[in-house]
């Protein structure tokens, strides 16, 4: 795979803010795929290849390939992982990687780009150094409405120009209450008016707008009006909460 460097690094051509990555990864060529270890489903490294935006890549998670839970419905995993990006889209927050639907050599799943990264700059990292705060915040308010219950502090990615991005969302959007996260360091923090308001025209578009039909797609009408009350919630005491009193850390944390 030619984008691996000789250092072991990664490089991918293809940027998240390119205005084409949403459509080139909607089009492109599955070339090769390379399996993601230490995963508790199937993951690869795709290479991708489109005709007009050349080699780019991608984590390609196949529904096939995901390991059977007792409390989210079988195969639904990889449409959350979209669900996450289009509610991202909807806050205007562009926090997650560009993520769609695909069909690849196994079968349907989700297509996430592959975000350039030092592996060991995880969320204790990056919550130590002090300069990411505002954008850890925002993905503990994001948590919170997305009902995350899976955020590792290896979820967490600190791309090249030190933008914070999010992965691995296919356990969010369930009906209950399953927050479980490593972002408790901001608790008592109270979030700003602007994102107040994002979240409240999200929460208008929800139900038939057509900029969250792709979102509707992704979820349960159950599901959609969780996501709604949880929203509502967050706006009626816009206030990061303490650790609740259940289990609410993943394991492992990172």
């Amino acid at each position: 795979m030619q984008s691996i460097e000789a250092d072991g690094s990664i490089r991918n051509p293809w940027r998240p803010h390119d205005p084409f990555v949403r459509d080139a990864l909607r089009e492109a060529a599955f070339c090769e795929l390379r399996l993601i270890y230490d995963s508790s489903n199937d993951v690869f490294l795709a290479t991708l290849d489109h005709p007009e935006h050349g080699q780019g890549l991608g984590v390609y998670k196949p529904a096939r390939g995901e390991r059977p839970l007792y409390d989210f419905p079988s195969s639904t995993l990889h449409r959350r992982e979209v669900a996450a990006f289009e509610f991202a889209q909807l806050l205007g927050w562009p926090i997650i990687p560009p993520t769609v639907p695909a069909t690849g050599p196994y079968g349907e799943g989700s297509l996430q780009l592959f975000i350039e990264h030092e592996p060991s700059e995880h969320y204790f990292r990056l919550r130590d150094a002090d300069t990411y705060d505002d954008q850890l915040v925002r993905f503990a308010a994001f948590d919170l409405m997305a009902n995350n219950a899976d955020r590792k502090g290896g979820h967490l990615l600190r791309g090249p120009d030190g933008q914070v991005w999010g992965i691995d969302h296919g356990l969010c959007f369930h009906q209950s209450q399953k927050v479980r996260t490593v972002i408790w360091d901001y608790a008592g923090t109270r979030l700003p008016r602007a994102w107040l308001h994002d979240i409240r025209r999200a929460l208008g578009c929800l139900p038939d707008d057509d900029s969250a039909a792709a979102l509707r797609d992704c979820l349960t009408a159950s599901e959609l009006g969780a996501l709604q009350r949880r929203c509502e919630a967050l706006l009626a005491d816009p206030v990061l909460p303490e650790m609740f009193p259940y289990r609410c850390v993943p394991w492992p944390v990172i």
